[in-house]
């Protein structure tokens, strides 16, 4: 099990930038893929990156070439950075961890983060 915690989220103009952090402690972070989540209120939770033990990527559309997803092993932190923010990318933001693969699908991840808001205004 590892744990996760979040942070960067915070306002920010449509069109603006900004970088979330997920800090993992409690587990071997480079032994798991990692992913991105993210919730409106209202809607269910939705899959925004995800990032394997090697590197490789996944995204969804809607933030494909807008959103990137990045890892650095000897920090034990995940990296989600967002340009070209739009309205509807306001939500809270999770990080998860999965020790199996790559995945689009929140039930297969093992461990959550408690979330940062993400506001962007117009």
């Amino acid at each position: 099990q590892v744990q996760l915690v979040e942070s960067g989220g915070g306002l920010v103009q449509a069109g603006g930038s900004l970088r979330l952090s997920c800090a993992a402690s409690g587990g071997t972070f480079s032994n798991y893929a990692m992913g991105w989540f993210r919730q409106a209120p209202g809607k269910e939770r939705e899959f925004v990156a995800a990032i394997r033990r090697s590197g490789g990527t996944l995204f969804a559309d809607s933030v494909k070439g807008r959103f990137t997803i990045s890892r650095d092993n000897a920090k034990n932190t995940v990296y989600l950075q967002m340009n070209m923010m739009k309205l509807e990318d306001t939500a809270v933001y999770y990080c998860a961890a999965n020790l199996m693969a790559i995945t689009r699908k929140p039930d297969e991840y093992d461990d959550w983060g408690q979330g940062t808001q993400v506001t962007v205004s117009s």
